[in-house]
């Protein structure tokens, strides 16, 4: 059966390199943007130059018709989706919760935790034995953030993934006698252009002498541990969640 991924979120940073590791893997790709398309076409272009398959696709995966829509171009252009690895997500600039209006707080939810639902629906009407499917795996990109509450900073968005790690165990086991995983993985500080949303470019330098560690991550070493998930080799793993954050 062919392998075929969609990445959400995909131009660059964390997603990209996922979408890159993957098709050195064998898999057809399928990598979704919002607004970048010149970055999203420029990972396609990469993924073609060492010979393996991908699209672009563009698609707010915070809204129901776009998601919709995406998953019915990758059956159409790519062949039934095998595994979907959920890493789209938005954070705004710092600042403390008494700081904070609801209309932030919404956005932050409708695109961290409404959109990963629409996509793991979507998903699972495709994968699962219970509807004809051939099973699949579904990775959640979460955050230590999840853990640590990110206080000061964005505990709206440390919100959004400990609500993401519950779906992730949750839908685990909903769906485990189907024929499908469902994992996560939760990046620490990572090098990747989100911390510029935030306001802060440089956050990484600054936080990673608290990293046990003592550096932030890099994209291909969260990838790794993406697919590994969704390797054979971790055909007994689901509902776990790994921490790829230097200790933190």
């Amino acid at each position: 059966m062919k392998e075929v991924m969609i990445v959400t979120g995909a131009s660059r940073g964390i997603g990209a390199a996922i979408a890159r590791m993957a098709a050195a893997r064998g898999y057809a790709v399928c990598v979704n943007y919002k607004s970048r398309r010149d970055a999203a076409e420029q990972v396609v272009s990469q993924i073609r130059a060492a010979g393996g398959e991908a699209i672009a696709v563009r698609a707010d995966v915070s809204q129901e018709g776009d998601t919709v829509r995406l998953f019915e171009t990758v059956d159409q252009e790519l062949g039934t989706v095998t595994a979907l690895v959920i890493n789209a997500g938005i954070l705004e600039t710092q600042m403390r919760v008494d700081q904070m209006d609801a209309a932030r707080v919404a956005r932050i939810m409708q695109a961290n935790v409404v959109g990963p639902f629409i996509c793991a629906r979507e998903a699972v009407r495709r994968m699962s034995t219970r509807s004809g499917g051939q099973g699949g795996v579904i990775v959640n990109i979460s955050s230590a953030a999840a853990r640590l509450g990110s206080p000061g900073e964005y505990v709206d968005y440390a919100a959004s993934k400990g609500a993401m790690d519950t779906m992730t165990i949750g839908l685990a086991k909903e769906v485990a006698a189907e024929g499908i995983r469902v994992n996560g993985v939760r990046p620490g500080v990572i090098y990747t252009e989100i911390h510029a949303s935030g306001g802060e470019p440089a956050r990484v330098d600054r936080v990673a002498a608290k990293v046990p560690m003592g550096r932030g991550g890099q994209v291909d070493e969260v990838a790794a541990a993406v697919l590994w998930l969704c390797a054979d080799e971790a055909s007994y793993a689901t509902g776990a969640i790994i921490d790829v954050a230097g200790g933190i």
